[in-house]
């Protein structure tokens, strides 16, 4: 077994070794929470949830930090616009305080990951719980001479690009092609690229938003947060560190250079995961060219969007077309309808009851594997799915149910890997509710068979034609009828 990703830093595909064998510590980029989630967050969870899974099903023991940025300039500007009765972006109280907004809005960020069957990582630290990591990291860098404070007395302290000359080696830029930093004033700058490691209080901004510090009372900066808490819950060297390709710059060079300067191994790989865009344009609300989450979840099942959102490979952009969450709805329809089939036929379980088969002695087919260990190769991974649905379809048409149920179990192992069996999960109906469904239509499917023995095809048809209407497909095969949602 070998597995292989393409690490941004050094621009490569090379062999994953973890740094302590057996464990991988993954540090990804969470929410920054001052609105609702957008489809580019979700579908960067997705993509690392779905590493994570591959991670554990190839015998690794995962620890997963994904960050929440629960203190912004944005948090605080939508606060204030609340307070100021204009520019409230959400229709609820008109006066929200900024730690409450942040809080509203890290949980709509959790329901959009619940829904789409995205785990929780194993720690989900926000910024304001680890100010005092964070003034050990600036002190350290002051110590250094890569930080000084603000000599105008705004209480700002910034990291000295100028004082380390690896700056740039991420994105592979030379300093003096950069564009400055816009996250504090720069009066108090060396220079233009300097960036902001602590920001001073300043008026008009609430107390509630400010902490003390050896170097005035305030806030730290961005990029501080992620060096901090990637090096107190994963230590200063650790396997992975991830999140979307619009983040390498600034901020991922930022955490780098501040890390690696307070003598950080930090990160040995760096994974991007691409942007969705929509019909092949950047998604863009002032064009009106975009979709939220919420929109496909309106549109679609979980299961399908969370299909869409992961099936492309994680390093390429993903584009939406109205027609999309069609597509995937037949992909996935493909899938259900094979496992329902070879459910019932082979193990006599109804369509979406719980079964036992025993998982242990499910596997992913060795096409599925290659793809998955070749980088997270998920379009072809895909492609060995759908092989292994078509096989069973085959084999459940011959009668062959031993071969059927081999490719039942590698489907089952397949989709579980992917996450497509966790989507969705808290919001179907429980197994009392399902065997209730299941003995009301088998009563209608009786008495269908019961009209057609009597050859009262009206009847017959009547019935199938009530529970189409309701969303049930009922298919006529020599052992019976069987059905399945739509």
């Amino acid at each position: 077994m070998s597995i292989r990703f393409y690490d941004t830093k050094q621009a490569q595909v090379r062999d994953f070794v973890p740094l302590v064998p057996g464990r991988v510590g993954l540090y990804y980029c969470g929410a920054t929470v001052q609105g609702m989630p957008h489809v580019g967050h979700v579908r960067s969870a997705i993509a690392f949830d779905i590493l994570v899974r591959w991670l554990e099903h190839r015998g690794l023991r995962v620890t997963v930090v994904r960050n929440v940025t629960d203190i912004d300039d944005k948090i605080l500007e939508k606060s204030a616009a609340s307070f100021a009765g204009s520019g409230v972006e959400d229709p609820y109280l008109p006066e929200e305080e900024w730690f409450a907004l942040a809080y509203r809005f890290e949980g709509e960020f959790q329901r959009a990951y619940d829904a789409l069957g995205v785990r929780r990582p194993t720690y989900e630290p926000r910024a304001t719980g680890h100010v005092t990591e964070m003034h050990g990291l600036i002190a350290t860098l002051v110590e250094r001479g890569h930080a000084y404070p603000a000599p105008d007395g705004s209480g700002d302290v910034y990291f000295d690009v100028r004082s380390w000359a690896a700056y740039g080696a991420l994105t592979r830029q030379d300093v003096d092609d950069m564009q400055a930093a816009p996250d504090a004033d720069p009066r108090g700058k060396r220079d233009p690229r300097d960036f902001a490691l602590w920001k001073g209080h300043k008026p008009g901004e609430p107390e509630t938003a400010s902490w003390p510090s050896p170097w005035g009372r305030g806030r730290p900066g961005w990029h501080l947060e992620c060096s901090a808490m990637a090096g107190k819950y994963l230590g200063t060297g650790f396997d992975i560190h991830g999140g979307g390709l619009d983040l390498r710059f600034p901020h991922h060079e930022n955490e780098l250079a501040q890390s690696a300067a307070a003598g950080h191994d930090f990160a040995n790989f760096w994974m991007h995961n691409g942007m969705v865009t929509y019909e092949g344009e950047k998604m863009s609300k002032s064009i009106g060219n975009t979709i939220a989450p919420e929109e496909m979840l309106a549109l679609a099942g979980p299961r399908v969007v969370r299909y869409f959102l992961g099936q492309a490979h994680y390093r390429s952009p993903l584009d939406y077309r109205p027609s999309s969450l069609r597509e995937a709805g037949a992909a996935v329809e493909r899938i259900d309808t094979f496992l329902a089939n070879a459910l019932q036929r082979i193990h006599g379980v109804a369509p979406g009851a719980d079964v036992d088969l025993g998982r242990e002695r499910f596997e992913v087919t060795d096409a599925f594997a290659a793809a998955m260990d070749e980088d997270l190769n998920v379009p072809q991974a895909l492609a060995a799915l759908h092989d292994a649905v078509r096989r069973g379809n085959t084999a459940l048409a011959a009668g062959d149910l031993d071969d059927a149920d081999t490719a039942l179990r590698q489907v089952l192992a397949m989709t579980h890997t992917l996450g497509l069996d966790d989507a969705g999960a808290g919001s179907g109906a429980d197994p009392a509710e399902h065997a209730a469904l299941d003995a009301l239509i088998r009563a209608q499917l009786r008495e269908r068979a019961a009209a057609r023995g009597d050859r009262d095809w009206a009847r017959a048809d009547a019935i199938r034609d009530t529970l189409a209407g309701a969303g049930i497909v009922v298919e006529d095969s020599a052992d019976g009828a069987r059905w399945s949602l739509r």
